[in-house]
């Protein structure tokens, strides 16, 4: 059961989240508090759990019919008596493990920051939850996607107390948002075939596999755009989306009935984010120390 739960978590994706709260909370305040552990360690595995283990639950049905779950794409569960057991287990857990780091970082922060932590526990809950299912109302899915991503960073600004319209500010988390609009959708596009025979709805199934991709790297590019407003150093991150706009723009010519094929790029997506984060974070290390 414990390995069910931690696969349900996705611990690829880990870093993706607890690291832009880290990294925003640290550099906007140079302190290594109670608040940055604390913060870091929910980003880290609970948050994890949360996003991923309820569209476990609640996707189940079209993940038996999805090829690619199985494995660090998602854990599917084939024997349905135990698949139940499992889902009411990560139910639990998700409570268990969520509510109380949520509790603290409420009464940690100002009112902002509170409202802002909500905001972003909610889009996780409703991306995937039934009567919401966002993760159905295109184009809301993509948004919904980025947010779960961008949200931990917008977070930790609000509670350092972080003007988000700062010159120095906006360019990284709106950038931040579209990168992971492009990502979700491009995400989607494997998904088109296997979504529209399970009646689940998404960005890349209403415009169609193509046109999803052409915009991925669109935003992609746009996201680009938006870090040469960056001063020296921070300017040179404006080159990190091109890796994925290259990589992404390899399916350009991409079907509906060929989508599947985007699945190649999708796995290099996910070990695309290891140098990308890796190099990030050098660009972090030398702002901190104003060695350019």
């Amino acid at each position: 059961m414990i390995g069910a739960l931690v696969r349900a978590s996705r611990p690829i994706a880990w870093i993706n989240t607890a690291y832009p709260f880290a990294a925003g909370y640290l550099m906007a305040t140079r302190d290594v508090d109670a608040v940055f552990i604390v913060g870091t360690l929910f980003f880290l595995v609970p948050y994890n759990l949360l996003m991923y283990g309820i569209n476990d639950v609640f996707d189940y049905e079209s993940d038996l019919a999805n090829p690619r779950k199985g494995g660090i794409e998602g854990d599917v569960v084939r024997d349905r008596g135990e698949a139940r057991r499992v889902h009411r287990a990560i139910l639990i857990a998700c409570a268990v493990t969520v509510v109380p780091f949520m509790a603290w970082l409420l009464v940690a922060g100002d009112a902002w920051a509170a409202f802002t932590l909500v905001l972003v526990v909610f889009g996780v809950i409703a991306y995937s939850a039934p009567g919401l299912r966002f993760k159905e109302r295109p184009f809301l899915d993509s948004l919904t996607s980025a947010l779960h991503f961008a949200g931990p960073l917008l977070y930790a600004l609000v509670l350092a107390d972080v003007p988000l319209t700062g010159a120095n500010v906006w360019p990284v988390w709106v950038a931040f948002i579209l990168w992971g609009m492009a990502s979700h959708a491009f995400g989607a596009v494997q998904d088109v075939n296997a979504d529209r025979a399970g009646g689940i709805g998404s960005v890349a199934t209403v415009i169609g596999a193509r046109a999803t991709v052409r915009l991925a790297v669109v935003l992609y590019l746009a996201a680009s755009a938006l870090l040469l407003a960056l001063p020296w150093p921070g300017i040179l991150a404006a080159a990190l989306p091109l890796a994925y706009a290259a990589s992404t723009a390899r399916f350009w010519a991409i079907t509906d009935a060929t989508c599947e094929e985007a699945n190649r790029g999708w796995r290099t997506f996910l070990w695309l984010n290891q140098p990308v984060g890796f190099l990030v974070t050098i660009l972090l290390i030398v702002q901190w120390n104003g060695w350019a």
